[in-house]
């Protein structure tokens, strides 16, 4: 027998065997009719798949959000046999479907952009004869012997499907493709697609691997979806980060320095500093106290850490003097030594560090992307040592910071309980604790949350706030996590009020997660329309002759000693041209002042959304400046 838990928390208990289809008839007839494939302890699965042990298990209808991915690893194979009734000789490796649609990465055929036409008047064929999409298993040895020339399929045979004695294949009409599903009944319920471009890839994502063709799909049951997320793309490359970033002259990552390695111009840089500015300032209202550790170790910290063994093929390493070093992950080691030279009571505790930290890790080179992927990054990072019975309300202060955080972004966002990993340190008991501790905390502050199994750190679970931008897109943010293991590999200890010494918990967070992806996702969130209090450049002077450039920069000098970044344009240009300069560098303000101005001691006042106000009083205009910055409203406010 096996005992399936369902959503709602009952338990059926059935035959060893049953598949995930018989479960949904066993719950209702209505029920076992629409599945199209089930999600058993975390992972999608094929209707037909056999449940042999006990599990969690939600079952997977149109109505579902899983139903999509379902949808477009068809779509995948869909592409797959078009492009090779175009092109036999193109050999097939891996399609998977992702957030955004589907890719399929190939190699024997030499494809472009100007070939994906052909091949989606083959895929729209393909849909409309509804191929039925038939789950065939077939022995290892028939599956090698199919595979004889696919060195990609072979592998994974080898590698994935080591030890099995028979794997599945989907077949649609007369082709076939290795697969675990699941899969849609045929490929008429694939519904609308596009094919969207063209790359290169590595095999496995490994740069020492041969590189492969890679082509971007996306699909959705109707075509009114399809167009709604076109248009959303669309919309996505006018804000692209990299395309505003050498716009607004933000940052730049050359090939001279080295891929991943963001160089941040002055205005960038400007945009930073009041995001850290920001940060310290919510640090130090729930008490901690900045540390600095360097960017390079020695290796020995990394193994009593643990970050060694499970990241050291992400590190980069070095030899000094015969001496292994490597440049930091992590911040937390670093903040973990300097707790471990003090000695601590239980009255010092909490203890609370935080360090804007510089890390480094060895993404793959296909991987990077902007500053959404680099090889160098900063994190907010705060690591602070609490006592077990504090661990509720340390965790509860931090995620109300990271509430106000996103807040103050006007970012909405989701929360997310991530688990144990499979590779992680620990025991079972330290795990159990630790997770069941972010739990309680969840459910005692009333939020809505999903369960990410096996998506936790490798040291202990967390707590994953991710975000929504402008475009609806969702992004990984700020975290919170609890660490049982740091304190055991380091073995911290603080004196109790019973005189004995006791181990404290680790919790870390961050409240942007990274400054790279953040900065990235604000300035595509914003379309480069910072709010005042972080736009570069806040407020330009446009005198409307030379004869007025005397009172622009006494407006300017007034604006700047309340703290302001203003700027003159002093260039021989008519005010219109003036006027469309600004708005296309996406400023807040622009005074427009001439001789009434002058006169008066007033500002014309235009914001960039192309309103206009009456001459006001400059001590007048400053005090709203003055307010908008300290509220950090997000966008102008008219200025009457």
């Amino acid at each position: 027998m096996v005992a399936v838990t369902l959503p709602d928390g009952s338990v059926l208990d059935l035959e060893d065997g049953v598949t995930v289809e018989e479960v949904a008839y066993e719950i209702g007839p209505g029920l076992g009719a629409a599945t199209v494939a089930g999600v058993v302890d975390g992972e999608l699965m094929d209707r037909h798949a056999p449940l042999e042990t006990d599990c969690e298990l939600e079952i997977v209808t149109e109505d579902s959000e899983e139903y999509l991915r379902v949808l477009r690893h068809s779509a995948a194979h869909v592409f797959a046999q078009a492009l090779q009734r175009r092109y036999p000789e193109a050999t097939l490796t891996i399609g998977p479907p992702t957030d955004e649609g589907f890719y399929y990465d190939v190699t024997g055929v030499d494809l472009d952009e100007d070939d994906l036409d052909a091949i989606e008047e083959e895929m729209a064929d393909i849909v409309a004869a509804d191929y039925d999409i038939e789950r065939v298993e077939r022995s290892r040895e028939e599956a090698f012997e199919i595979y004889g020339d696919n060195e990609y399929k072979r592998e994974i045979l080898e590698t994935e499907a080591a030890g099995e004695e028979e794997v599945s294949f989907y077949v649609q009409d007369d082709w076939q493709d290795l697969c675990r599903g699941p899969h849609v009944d045929s490929t008429g319920e694939v519904g609308a697609f596009e094919l969207l471009s063209v790359s290169a890839a590595y095999w496995r994502g490994d740069e020492d691997n041969e590189t492969l063709t890679r082509v971007h799909g996306t699909a959705f049951p109707s075509e009114s979806d399809l167009e709604e997320y076109l248009e959303r793309r669309e919309q996505a490359k006018e804000r692209d980060h990299r395309k505003l970033g050498n716009e607004l002259d933000l940052f730049s990552i050359p090939d001279v320095t080295g891929p991943g390695l963001p160089l941040y111009h002055p205005a960038g840089k400007t945009v930073l500093d009041e995001l850290s500015d920001y940060v310290r300032e919510l640090n130090e209202r729930y008490g901690y106290e900045y540390v600095e550790t360097p960017h390079l170790f020695r290796t020995e910290l990394w193994k009593k850490s643990g970050h060694y063994g499970n990241y050291r093929d992400d590190m980069f390493l070095l030899d000094v003097n015969d001496e292994e070093y490597g440049l930091k992950p992590m911040n937390c080691p670093g903040h973990a030594s300097i707790f471990e030279q003090g000695s601590w009571s239980y009255r010092d505790l909490p203890v609370r560090y935080a360090e804007d930290g510089k890390v480094y890790r060895k993404e793959q080179r296909g991987e990077l992307s902007g500053l959404s992927r680099v090889w160098a990054f900063t994190i907010d990072d705060g690591h602070l040592f609490c006592r077990p019975g504090d661990i509720e309300r340390e965790v509860d202060n931090v995620m109300t910071a990271i509430n106000e955080v996103l807040g103050t972004f006007d970012l909405d966002y989701n929360v997310a309980l991530a688990t144990r990993p499979e590779k992680s340190v620990g025991s079972d008991e330290i795990w159990e604790r630790a997770e069941s501790q972010l739990e309680s905390v969840l459910e005692s502050s009333d939020l809505d949350y999903d369960v990410e199994p096996g998506d936790g750190a490798f040291y202990g679970p967390k707590i994953d706030f991710g975000f929504e931008d402008a475009l609806g897109r969702e992004w990984d943010g700020p975290t919170v996590q609890l660490d049982f293991n740091m304190p055991e590999r380091f073995d911290l200890s603080y004196i109790g009020e019973d005189n004995d010494e006791h181990r404290p918990v680790m919790i870390h967070r961050a409240l942007y997660g990274s400054y790279e992806r953040f900065f990235m996702v604000l300035i595509e969130h914003f379309d480069g329309k910072f709010p005042l209090w972080l736009a570069p450049e806040q407020v330009r002077v446009l005198p409307i002759s030379d004869d007025n450039l005397g009172y622009a920069h006494r407006v300017k000098n007034d604006l700047e000693e309340a703290g302001f970044r203003v700027t003159v344009e002093d260039r021989d240009q008519t005010i219109g041209r003036k006027i469309r300069a600004a708005h296309e560098d996406r400023l807040p303000y622009m005074l427009v002042v001439g001789d009434d101005e002058e006169a008066e001691d007033t500002v014309s006042v235009r914001d960039r959304k192309e309103r206009e106000s009456d001459p006001v009083g400059l001590e007048a205009f400053r005090a709203h400046l003055v307010a908008e910055r300290e509220e950090k409203r997000t966008e102008p406010d008219f200025v009457d």
